[in-house]
């Protein structure tokens, strides 16, 4: 291996199977997100990015973002299981005969096996270690086993918070001297205002009126939206009927009886609105951009990406004070205790009605996600990349 490489004469290969869209159907998660922004500003930090996916053979013919890795995920999960350390998933495989071999690949999920280069891995949290009762017990024991193995497989470990690294050493038995925070960031699109009629165009699509109450997010236990829902049924009238809730995610785990809820308020004649289809990464900009207050409530985050993209739309944030999030915000956002539904309303009153605190989370949460871009993100990723390569 050559120690002394510089980030121009490196190949990285970048696993970006939460990306494809053969094998994800087109959704896109925290995994995704991560993972595309990494394949988007890595070139411009000196590196040439190789993707690659782990997909079952009946859809390898249907990748179209990367290429495949020569085994399906499980069965090369089997192979370490049942094959001696000696043997390796080779890259070198997926390039073809005569192409220049991989410097290290960084596994930007819990997808890690071992390979025939130095592996990087992306770990955002220990979530069902940490706290089990918000993750599907039929899943629970292997996410487990997963990212357990993740982590003692890799060589480097990568998280985007100091609180995450408590949460792998804990419950992972991670060593801490092999874990580099490098935060996430947000793209620069991101700080450009989108255009007034597209905004206006995409309101009139989902009937809503600018200034809204946004929230962002999987419909899940652990993302709190229930409390917020309860929040926001609880502020005055006049407030209710001039600001709608508008509730932007999927529905996930559990979240029945929340969907329930939602639904019973919208009979009700309640100002609240569900996007639960939305993918077009234009319109969601567009929507943070109408919105009068971003409200963040979840109970566990590893970083909180949401927070970013709500700053440098020039929102003003409210969000838990719990687990990484006061971390990402450093005092841009306002705080509430997330199991409080009356802190929780009285933050949501507060950035609508008090100009003065509106102005300074705007101005505190541009300057903040200014520090937090993809582009710094890729720079220091590439120096973990280095600093595990000349070890």
């Amino acid at each position: 291996m050559n120690n002394e490489l510089t980030p121009a004469g490196l190949r990285v290969g970048l696993s970006i199977t939460t990306v494809e869209p053969a094998l994800t159907g087109g959704r896109q998660d925290g995994l995704g997100v991560y993972s595309r922004a990494l394949l988007q500003h890595l070139p411009a930090a000196g590196v040439e990015v190789l993707p690659f996916s782990f997909a079952p053979p009946g859809d390898k013919p249907r990748l179209k973002v990367g290429r495949a890795l020569p085994l399906s995920f499980p069965l090369a999960t089997l192979g370490d299981l049942l094959l001696p350390a000696s043997v390796h998933l080779s890259t070198q495989a997926a390039l073809g005969r005569g192409a220049a071999p991989l410097d290290i690949f960084h596994a930007t999920d819990y997808r890690v096996v071992r390979m025939d280069c130095p592996v990087v891995a992306t770990l955002h949290d220990a979530l069902p270690i940490s706290h089990p009762e918000w993750c599907s017990a039929r899943q629970r024991k292997l996410k487990n086993w997963l990212q357990i193995k993740a982590a003692r497989k890799a060589q480097h470990v990568i998280t985007g918070s100091q609180f995450s690294i408590r949460e792998l050493v804990e419950c992972f038995g991670v060593d801490e001297q092999r874990i580099s925070v490098v935060p996430h960031g947000v793209r620069a699109e991101w700080f450009d205002a989108p255009a007034a009629e597209a905004c206006a165009t995409t309101l009139q699509q989902y009937g809503l009126r600018a200034g809204y109450f946004l929230t962002v997010g999987t419909l899940q236990p652990r993302k709190n939206v229930d409390r917020l829902l309860d929040a926001y049924l609880a502020l005055p009238p006049v407030l209710r009927s001039a600001r709608q809730l508008v509730i932007v995610g999927a529905p996930g785990w559990r979240s029945e009886e929340l969907v329930a809820q939602i639904r019973a308020a919208q009979q009700r004649g309640e100002n609240v609105v569900w996007l639960d289809r939305l993918t077009d990464d234009g319109q969601l900009q567009q929507l943070y951009a109408s919105a009068g207050a971003f409200i963040f409530p979840s109970l566990h985050e590893g970083f909180g990406l949401p927070l970013l993209e709500a700053f440098a739309s020039g929102v003003p944030v409210a969000c838990s004070g719990t687990t990484s999030l006061p971390e990402v915000a450093q005092g841009a956002a306002l705080e509430f205790d997330p199991l409080s539904v009356g802190e929780i309303g009285n933050a949501m009153t507060t950035l609508v009605r008090d100009e003065a605190t509106r102005k300074r989370c705007i101005a505190a949460g541009r300057r903040r996600a200014l520090e937090l871009t993809w582009d710094v993100a890729a720079r220091r990723t590439v120096a973990v990349y280095q600093q595990v390569l000349n070890r």
